[in-house]
């Protein structure tokens, strides 16, 4: 099975190289433009059947660099107008979607495989932003504007919107790093929580290409 995985940073593509055997993984750059473009451009010169994007998040609640979020959705969460009612999504411009939903049987088997290797799991939609949430008030909008939303991240949304233009199933999943709130960059466990995700890409790897 052919598998594109795509990371944001650096960093996240180093730890990850090692442990991804045959999958081909690109460092996309930061933000849903940097990742649609990257991964339209490695879908349009390979063929892929999959294509994975994995990397650390911010998440509302959670077990900081112990739980992996397999997205349920991405959501494009700041794409959309202001107004004096408030946000108004794509969705609500008309201009949708706002919300990319992956294959729900790919999302059980993906979670499946991670628990075999002993990495606990949330199940929920992630949030796509372009701008990082660093406030309380950031924060409480944001979960009144997503309740059901888990993770928030910068680049789901592009590497689900050029996976999906070119019809390969796709899949975001995501190690907690740090909770999203008022910015405190020293409170963040990047390296444990790519630590986790190293520890489960294999096994995640492994149980979706024997379901496809």
């Amino acid at each position: 099975m052919r598998i594109l995985v795509v990371t944001a940073m650096r960093t996240e593509h180093d730890r990850l190289a090692p442990v991804l055997g045959d999958a081909t993984l690109i460092a996309s750059g930061i933000g849903p433009v940097a990742a649609a473009v990257a991964t339209a451009n490695a879908l349009a010169i390979g063929s892929f059947d999959l294509v994975l994007n994995l990397g650390i998040c911010g998440a509302f609640t959670g077990a900081v660099a112990e739980d992996i979020v397999v997205g349920s959705a991405s959501i494009a969460a700041d794409l959309g107008s202001e107004s004096a009612d408030g946000f108004l999504s794509l969705d609500d411009l008309g201009h949708g979607p706002t919300i990319l939903n992956p294959d729900t049987e790919l999302i059980s088997t993906a979670a499946a495989g991670l628990r075999d290797a002993g990495v606990p799991v949330v199940i929920s939609p992630i949030l796509t932003l372009t701008t990082c949430t660093g406030t309380a008030q950031t924060t409480a909008l944001l979960r009144e504007r997503w309740p059901d939303a888990h993770g928030e991240a910068m680049e789901g949304f592009g590497v689900a919107s050029a996976a999906q233009a070119a019809g390969v199933p796709w899949l975001e999943v995501r190690s907690i790093s740090n909770l999203v709130g008022p910015r405190n960059r020293e409170a963040w466990r990047v390296s444990a929580a790519l630590d986790l995700l190293v520890k489960g890409a294999p096994a995640l790897l492994t149980a979706v290409s024997r379901d496809r």
